[in-house]
Parts: structure tokens; sequence; C-alpha cells
């Protein structure tokens, strides 16, 4: 009797385990200031950005990407000529984040990693451009260490 008791224990056990493990991988969280984009695997990256918390997904056919949509800062070094050709060494730190309703565009053609790709080539010819325009001199007059110099990105 006892052994019939523990058998059905046992049955019961092992389809509440298999049961919750369906349910948790059918689950994922996406943290505080970060975003989330599906890829499914019959229709490709969806158009829908998840927001914070818990969501629910297809398991196995569909897999959440995250992406950190908070400010980060990033420092850019360059060694460019100025307008009088003289060779500047000149940092530029920059905050950036991405907009969180491009993800699903950002992903399929740039990929997670945007900030290593694109952010530091657009950075840094631009950095080039505006310190071309300037003689040396006038670079140590107008940004002295530590002052900060804005630069409005192209969209």
């Amino acid at each position: 009797m006892a052994a019939k008791v523990f058998e059905s224990i046992g049955k019961f056990g092992l389809a509440l385990a298999v049961e919750g493990g369906v349910v948790n991988s059918a689950l994922y969280n996406v943290d505080a200031g970060h975003r989330a984009v599906i890829f499914d695997r019959f229709r490709g990256v969806q158009d829908i950005v998840g927001g914070e918390g818990t969501h629910f997904l297809i398991p196995w056919v569909q897999k959440p990407i995250i992406f950190d949509c908070r400010s980060r800062p990033r420092n850019v070094p360059v060694i460019t000529g100025s307008q009088d050709l003289q060779n500047v060494n000149i940092t530029l730190r920059i905050l950036f984040r991405p907009v969180a309703s491009q993800l699903p565009r950002i992903y399929t053609s740039i990929c997670d990693d945007c900030d290593e790709r694109v952010l530091l080539s657009i950075t840094t010819e631009i950095l080039k451009s505006v310190v071309a325009r300037f003689d040396a001199g006038e670079l140590i007059t107008y940004l002295p260490a530590g002052q900060s110099l804005l630069l409005q990105l192209p969209q």
C-alpha cells in the first residue's frame, strides 16, 4: 500500500517538474533600463519592443534579445590634424543610448553591438571634421582640459 502511494507521489512530482520546466522556459525577464526584441524562428525579428517586466514567449520557437537602453559613457581617443596641420590628440567622451522604438531595425541591420561597430566610426569622423576647422591654438584656447564640447550626431 505504501509503495503505491510513493509511486503516485513520484509520478505527480515528475509531472509537476516537467510542467514547471515548460512554464519556466516560456517566461523571460527584462530588467529596468533594458528592452527586449523577440526573434521568431519562422517570422524573423518582431517589430514589437518589450518593456520591463516578465513576459511570455513560445519555447524553442522564440528567443528574446535584450538591449541595454540606459545612457552609457564612452571615451573615443583620436589623433587628428588641425587647420594649421598640427597633430592634435583629443579624447571625446560621449553618452549614448539606443532609441527603444528602433531596436528591431538596429538589430536586423547592425546587430546588437552597435556601439562597437557604428558609434566608434561615426564619432571619429565627426570629431576629425570639427577639429579640422580650428587651429591648434584655438583648440587650446576654446577647449581647456576638462571642458565639454557638444556634438550633435546626424540622424
